[in-house]
């Protein structure tokens, strides 16, 4: 437990505990918002039964800075990041002209069911990469593959589709390709689908650790221009960029197994952040 100190001020008066010597209590924390202030060296744990979910719109950096009293580290990191992303709009606007990709997050759930992502910042993610997303008139939650109605509606919405980001969980990342995308899917005619005459099927589990840990739910919420660039060579592909956190399984590309070892940094020394070129 880290030592209570008192500090007071003519204004107010506070406690300040110092970070040199914490636990995280949650589940699924982006620990790479730890990284970008440097606070890992000092984290001993990380235990819980529940799940908190941090802005992807960076926040969370400002937010452990104000309790680890490094909001200067914080407010550089979160400038640097913001002003990346929004140059990044700036090229995807340049790119799209008067063509914008109709984008479909869809995932797949046991007995056959699939559903549209509704997620706000996913959705938000494809119009700043200069994308379209499925058209907001699909009110239907759920679509029940051995429904006769719900697969024909189904394939109808996909055949309008001209990239689809499979976000459906499985235990084994490494071994999920287009041919389970499309047994799932159960439908025989593909002919309409654009994203597969096109080659555009992708998942974001590239970044994978031990077979099964995904980066995206760390590294990418804490550095979401990374996101961005990525969705950027989705939608328009140029092939001089090599994605992040997505990749085409309609291409057969396969996952990149991370660890420990990869990284060469003390853990105590601040990441920097990745600030690409545009």
């Amino acid at each position: 437990m880290a030592t209570r100190t008192k500090y007071c001020t003519p204004r107010i008066k506070s406690f300040v505990i110092p970070l040199s010597n914490y636990s995280a209590d949650t589940y699924s924390f982006p620990v790479s918002f730890l990284e970008l202030l440097g606070l890992l060296g000092s984290m001993k744990g990380i235990t819980s039964d529940s799940r908190i979910t941090l802005s992807r719109e960076q926040s969370g950096s400002k937010f452990l800075g104000v309790f680890a009293n490094l909001e200067t580290r914080a407010n550089k990191v979160y400038d640097a990041i913001k002003e990346n992303y929004l140059c990044l709009t700036k090229v995807a606007a340049s790119k799209n002209g008067s063509f914008k990709p109709i984008v479909a997050w869809m995932q797949y759930y046991d007995s056959g069911i699939w559903s549209f992502t509704k997620e706000t910042c996913k959705l938000k993610y494809v119009e700043d990469a200069g994308g379209e997303n499925i058209d907001n008139s699909i009110s239907k939650i759920t679509y029940n593959t051995s429904n006769p109605d719900d697969s024909e509606e189904l394939h109808a919405i996909l055949c309008t589709v001209d990239v689809v980001i499979d976000e459906t969980y499985t235990l084994d990342p490494a071994g999920y390709n287009q041919s389970s995308f499309l047994e799932n899917i159960g439908v025989e005619d593909k002919s309409c689908f654009g994203f597969i005459a096109n080659q555009s099927l992708w998942r974001y589990d590239k970044r994978v650790q031990n077979l099964t840990t995904l980066d995206w739910n760390d590294g990418a919420v804490s550095q979401p221009q990374l996101v961005l660039a990525d969705l950027i060579e989705v939608l328009f592909p140029n092939g001089n960029y090599s994605t992040t956190y997505f990749r085409n399984i309609a291409k057969g590309e396969g996952i990149v197994s991370i660890g420990a070892n990869m990284c060469e940094r003390d853990i105590s020394t601040p990441l920097e952040p990745t600030i690409l070129s545009c």
